[in-house]
């Protein structure tokens, strides 16, 4: 499919999925959510998609932001829908995915741009990188997220302090804070990406959504993430994958996952 604002590449398991608006720094507007929709949709559905990498284009940008110009005269009633649509189409949609999504943090992740890599299931930063929610400082909150799954993330404090300051924090910093994983360089950035994804293709794709399924549950309002444990945790059993994983292992063998 031909897309307007990003890139979507497959190679031997992996859809990488680029956010290519370098003169915007990668801004999110209306068509870029929709288009993102569209490719994370079509690489979970693709069964020969394993792992899926969202990062942006350039050497300066994740992405810097919302496309402010877009939305700077709404009323509160076009605000509630950008927020709300804007959750069920991309970053709850992302959040949710059965496949794994590692975000590839390549510079500024600002606003709409950190509030994408944290929908992610994890992310992995260039050693440039600046990550923050500067949304109070245009008389705004996040509102894709960013108020609730930051603190999830770093804790409540320091969320408060990064959202009520609108500061910027690097990436040392953010691995600190648990908000990123890995730090390593820009030149190193995507080969540690890939690397990564291809230890997560050696193991069960189905295991891999039903573990992100029950971690997810653990952190949704009136869902206990125990009990979705216990029903994820049988499921496997009933699997060809779960079936192959314990014969390969008392067969000493490395297992050949079916994906089912």
């Amino acid at each position: 499919m031909n897309y307007n604002n990003i890139l979507s590449e497959f190679n031997k398991g992996i859809c990488t999925i680029t956010i290519n608006r370098p003169s915007k720094l990668n801004a999110l507007n209306r068509e870029t959510i929709n288009e993102l929709h569209q490719a994370f949709k079509a690489a979970d559905e693709d069964k020969t998609t394993k792992v899926i990498i969202i990062t942006g284009s350039g050497e300066k940008a994740f992405v810097a932001g919302a496309d402010i110009s877009e939305f700077a005269d709404y009323s509160v009633a076009e605000g509630s829908d950008l927020a709300s649509e804007g959750q069920a189409l991309l970053f709850d949609f992302v959040a949710n995915l059965s496949t794994p999504v590692i975000a590839a943090v390549n510079g500024f992740a600002l606003g709409g741009g950190l509030e994408l890599a944290m929908a992610a299931h994890f992310r992995i930063a260039s050693d440039n990188a600046k990550m923050g929610l500067p949304e109070v400082s245009l008389g705004v909150i996040p509102g894709y997220g960013g108020t609730q799954r930051l603190p999830q993330l770093i804790g409540k404090g320091r969320a408060m302090e990064m959202i009520m300051t609108a500061g910027m924090i690097d990436a040392k910093t953010a691995q600190n804070y648990g908000l990123v994983n890995h730090v390593t360089s820009q030149e190193e950035l995507m080969p540690l990406v890939e690397k990564t994804a291809s230890k997560i293709m050696r193991n069960s794709s189905v295991a891999i959504a039903a573990a992100i399924c029950a971690i997810n549950a653990g952190f949704e309002e009136g869902e206990n993430g125990f009990d979705a444990e216990v029903s994820s945790f049988g499921k496997c059993f009933g699997t060809a994958d779960f079936k192959e994983g314990t014969t390969a292992f008392l067969e000493k063998r490395r297992a050949d996952f079916p994906g089912e």
